[in-house]
C-alpha cells in the first residue's frame, strides 16, 4: 500500500498542476488544514530537482499568505473559528502561555515556533488573538517559513538521488518517521506550547 501511495505521489508531483496544489496546501496548512506541505514538497523536489528553489518559494509565499488568514481568524473570528481549530489540536488553553512567550521574545518566538513540527496554524491563530504587531508577524513568518522550506529544498537538491534511493528502498521507515514527526508535532503542541 505504501509503495502504491509513494508511486502515485511521485507521478503527481511531476505534473504541471503540482505547483498550484502545493500553493493551496501550503496556504490552508497555515490557517486550519492538518497536513503539512512537506507531503507534496518533498516528492515534487525529488521528481524535478532543478525546480527545488521555485517549489520552496511557492511553499513559503503561500504559507505566509495562509498565515495571514490564520492571524485574521485569531484576531477577528477567534470564538467562532479559531477556538474550534485550537480545540482540534488540544491547545485552546495555551493562548496565555503563547502570548506571554510572544510578549517576552517577540519575533524570535514566531520564528522558533514556525520552524518546529508544531502546527503553524496554532502559531498564526494565537498571534492574531494576541494582537501581535502585523508587520512583525509577517516578517517573522517569512523568515520562519523560508528557513524551513528552503532547508528541505537544499537537502533534497544537494543530496538528490541518494536521498531518493534511500526513500525508495526504505519507504516504510521513511513514512513511519514522517508520521512520528507529524504526530510528535501535535503532541508537542499539547505539552510544550
Amino acid at each position: 500500500m505504501l509503495r502504491g501511495l509513494y508511486d502515485w505521489t511521485m507521478r503527481k508531483a511531476a505534473s504541471d498542476k503540482a505547483p498550484a496544489a502545493l500553493a493551496g496546501v501550503s496556504f490552508v496548512e497555515s490557517s486550519f488544514f492538518p497536513i503539512p506541505p512537506d507531503v507534496m514538497l518533498i516528492p515534487m523536489i525529488l521528481s524535478r530537482r532543478e525546480k527545488a528553489w521555485w517549489y520552496a518559494t511557492i511553499a513559503t509565499v503561500a504559507s505566509v499568505l495562509g498565515g495571514l488568514l490564520g492571524y485574521a481568524i485569531g484576531y477577528f473570528l477567534y470564538d467562532a473559528v479559531g477556538l474550534p481549530i485550537l480545540k482540534f489540536y488540544g491547545r485552546e488553553h495555551a493562548l496565555d502561555s503563547f502570548m506571554a512567550f510572544v510578549r517576552d521574545y517577540g519575533v524570535p518566538a514566531v520564528i522558533i515556533k514556525g520552524m518546529t513540527p508544531i502546527p503553524y496554524k496554532v502559531v498564526t491563530i494565537a498571534a492574531g488573538v494576541g494582537h501581535m504587531d502585523l508587520l512583525a508577524f509577517i516578517g517573522a513568518s517569512i523568515v520562519a517559513r523560508a528557513m524551513r522550506f528552503f532547508m528541505v529544498a537544499a537537502l533534497l537538491y544537494y543530496a538528490g538521488e541518494p536521498i531518493r534511493e534511500f526513500i525508495e528502498k526504505r519507504l516504510s521507515l521513511v513514512m513511519t518517521v514522517f508520521f512520528v514527526l507529524l504526530i510528535g508535532g501535535f503532541v508537542a503542541v499539547k505539552y510544550i506550547f
